[in-house]
Formats: structure tokens, sequence, C-alpha cells
């Protein structure tokens, strides 16, 4: 397993988490509720308040590069701030494989414990490793919603998915 410095991104990694958000809504599309159209139009101060806003993971190689993202969100509406939301999630392809997927959902895990009653996502349904690690960190499966993003006309379910961390 390699080795990797997890870390909540900061201001000083915008440039690197655009250009690693953008590799995976280009090369996944359909893992994605965003689309590479509307994000890459975004200038860099837009990604940089979503680094301020939200918290997101990162994890960097020894040489420090940014080979993976997961962030995390907590509505704060009061219906419904027990439930925290783990989204955003992406390694690159270099970096699959090396354990840093399950490390990046772990940290978030363990943020989210103590704010939150449980955890969410979805996942695209053609996604055997991500639901399969889901899976092995305690996510359970509890819907599929049919035709829920419609890439170039072509429709992907996804399945939702949720922890309890009480």
């Amino acid at each position: 397993m390699s080795s990797f410095q997890l870390r909540r991104l900061e201001p000083r990694d915008v440039d690197a988490y655009r250009a690693l958000r953008l590799d995976g809504l280009l090369l996944h599309p359909e893992a994605f509720g965003a689309s590479f159209e509307d994000e890459a139009k975004q200038p860099l101060d837009w990604f940089a308040n979503r680094l301020a806003i939200a918290t997101v993971f990162g994890g960097f190689d020894a040489a420090g590069g940014l080979m993976g993202v997961a962030g995390l969100t907590v509505p704060s509406a009061i219906k419904t701030k027990h439930k925290g939301i783990l989204w955003g999630m992406y390694v690159l392809e270099q970096a699959r494989g090396s354990g840093l997927s399950r490390r990046l959902v772990e940290v978030v895990i363990e943020e989210a414990r103590g704010r939150v009653e449980q955890l969410q996502l979805t996942v695209v349904s053609s996604n055997a490793a991500a639901i399969r690690l889901y899976s092995k960190l305690g996510f359970v499966g509890y819907g599929l919603e049919k035709r829920a993003l419609c890439v170039d006309g072509q429709y992907f379910d996804e399945m939702l998915m949720a922890l309890a961390l009480v």
C-alpha cells in the first residue's frame, strides 16, 4: 500500500483541486451529478469558495501531488442537519488500488462522526468497485434511483447508501 498524506484542502490547494475535479468530471461523467461543461466555465474563485464552505479532504503523494479527494457536506436546515453527505469522491487512475480511496472515505467518516447521525452517498450502480468499498466500510444500500443521471442521452441509475454513525 502506498503512503499518502491526507488532510483537509486549503485555499493554497485550489489549482490542484480544480484540475483533479475537472479530470473526474471529464473522464467519468456518469459518476457525478455535476458536469464538466458547467464546472470548466467556473472561475478559480468559485472552486476556492467551494473549499471554504465545504469540507474537502485530499490525498497527496510523496511529491505533494493531489491524487484523490472526498467531500463532506452537512446541511444547515434544522430537519436535515442530522445527515451528512459524502460527495465528490474521486481518485486518479494511477492511485487506484493503492488504498487511497478507502482512506479518503475513512477520513470523511471520522469527520462526520459526532457531527451527524448518519452519512449518506449516491454511487452510480455500475461502479462495482465503489459499491464494494462503501459496503466494506459499513454503508448499506437503501434504494435505487432509476435514470438518476442523463449523460449524452444515456441514463444511469444511482444506488443510495447510508452509514449509521450512532
